[in-house]
């Protein structure tokens, strides 16, 4: 086995094709789009001199990556920037909820849940490096540290709405859970939502959520100069076809497609089995996202001068009005009051706009490939919380699910977690059989394989590993 193929340079790929390179084998990344990094890109959406992250944008899981904490990353310009805190909560009455990096500070501000809340994070962060090797691993497998993880699951495995009522007495504790158990794209009474909202509550104070000096695409290029150093070679700007698939296939030991279940259909449909085929067919996809991304000539105009503390704000209000505006997505609908994730890059990184000048980062979740303009009520719940934000806006730049689609084939219908995150596609991710296809030569990498979406680089580097071993074995 001297030759590999790697289709699509996102995280996964760029993971993947690393391991590889590692093991001594001649690999090559193959990118359709003229920069890599398929969602970790920084473009110039709006005006020049203006950098606005496409996709990723905050980045707690790869600074705790246990793969990418591992790579001199550094060496090959990979900067993190850190916020003063890493996430603020704005609310009606002025004031805002922050979850600052340190824990004890953390306890001391969230008052009366303080206590409640270092207990439930606490031994997730002392033992993050053999924490996140387990958590950021497949599901169907025995962890490394069976009782912490079963000490988590008991925990955490509820749905957000009965965990924040169980465990928090206050309002403010609530809203700020909210917000990030909105990140699992799930309805607030679905198993796994707290879940997600507690992991990402443990990375707060664990790695923090810092953003790459310059934008996401200074994490990609790290990983690209890191291949290439190894010798491996990064094509953009090189779509791959099932014409143009079949001559790679011929050249390559394995081939690793960092790419959506429809594009591996599309790609190697017939080199794979029936069976195999339909259960892709069947893979379900998450909502989408609406992201409108802006160029301001000021910061954002908030009320509480504690959001400017932090990188991510969370915008939305109550938990009972964030969980409203997520079990609309959930029933197929588009929220009213939407809930919305917002990075504000250039209050620690200058270098993404001219001197003085700022960009905002914003989204929401709407079905998958929704058409409806959500750019209006992005606008009023980010006014609700900075009165005169409209008066700071220089240009504005939409994606709508279709434009990022566009823009990446991976994001299907704005989908940007590589499928559902539902209990059956947590444990079968994309099937029972993970990153092998039922061709042996052919695996997936991408968020459709474990632990799912995010920037953490372990689905391709499972993925990498495993088609290792397989060629081990058959060797």
């Amino acid at each position: 086995m001297k030759r590999a193929s790697v289709i699509g340079s996102g995280p996964n790929g760029l993971a993947a094709a690393i391991v590889l390179a590692q093991a001594g084998l001649q690999v090559e990344v193959f990118e359709a789009e003229a920069e890599p990094g398929g969602a970790a890109r920084t473009l110039p959406l709006t005006l020049p001199g203006y950098l606005h992250d496409f996709g990723s944008a905050v980045h707690p899981f790869a600074a705790g990556s246990p793969f990418f904490s591992a790579l001199p990353l550094a060496d090959f310009g990979l900067e993190w920037i850190h916020g003063e805190a890493p996430l603020a909560h704005p609310l009606d009455d002025g004031s805002a909820v922050v979850l600052d990096h340190d824990l004890a500070k953390a306890e001391r501000l969230l008052g009366l849940d303080g206590r409640e809340w270092r207990r439930l994070v606490e031994p997730a962060v002392v033992h993050w490096s053999d924490f996140a090797e387990d958590v950021l691993a497949p599901a169907l497998r025995i962890p490394n540290y069976p009782f912490r993880m079963a000490s988590f699951g008991m925990t955490a495995f509820q749905s957000a709405n009965s965990f924040a009522r169980s465990h928090f007495t206050k309002p403010r504790t609530r809203a700020i859970f909210a917000g990030l158990a909105g990140h699992s794209f799930l309805s607030f009474d679905r198993p796994l939502s707290a879940t997600i909202g507690l992991l990402f509550g443990i990375t707060v104070h664990a790695v923090g959520w810092p953003i790459p000096r310059g934008g996401a695409s200074a994490l990609s290029l790290a990983l690209v100069r890191y291949l290439e150093s190894l010798g491996g070679t990064v094509h953009t700007s090189r779509r791959i076809d099932a014409a143009a698939f079949r001559e790679l296939e011929a050249d390559s030991a394995v081939v690793l497609f960092d790419t959506a279940t429809r594009q591996l259909l599309a790609i190697a449909g017939e080199r794979l089995k029936p069976d195999y085929r339909k259960s892709l067919e069947q893979f379900q996809r998450g909502p989408g996202v609406f992201k409108v991304d802006y160029a301001l000539s000021q910061p954002v105009p908030w009320r509480s001068a504690d959001c400017y503390r932090a990188i991510t704000v969370h915008l939305g209000g109550t938990i009972e009005e964030i969980a409203e505006a997520e079990d609309a997505v959930a029933r197929g609908n588009c929220a009213e009051k939407p809930f919305v994730l917002a990075a504000q890059p250039t209050l620690v990184d200058p270098t993404r706009a001219p001197e003085r000048k700022h960009v905002l980062w914003a989204y929401c979740h709407v079905p998958n490939g929704s058409t409806f303009d959500m750019s209006e009520r992005i606008e009023a719940q980010i006014e609700r919380f900075a009165p005169g934000f409209r008066d700071c806006i220089l240009a504005r730049h939409v994606s709508t699910p279709a434009d990022l689609e566009a823009a990446d084939a991976n994001l299907l219908g704005g989908d940007i977690s590589g499928g559902a995150m539902t209990m059956r596609q947590m444990l079968f991710r994309p099937t029972s059989s993970g990153y092998a296809t039922s061709t042996p030569n052919l695996f997936l990498c991408s968020s459709s394989t474990p632990p799912g979406g995010g920037v953490h680089g372990m689905c391709g580097y499972h993925a990498a590993r495993l088609a290792l071993k397989k060629a081990a074995s058959n060797s």
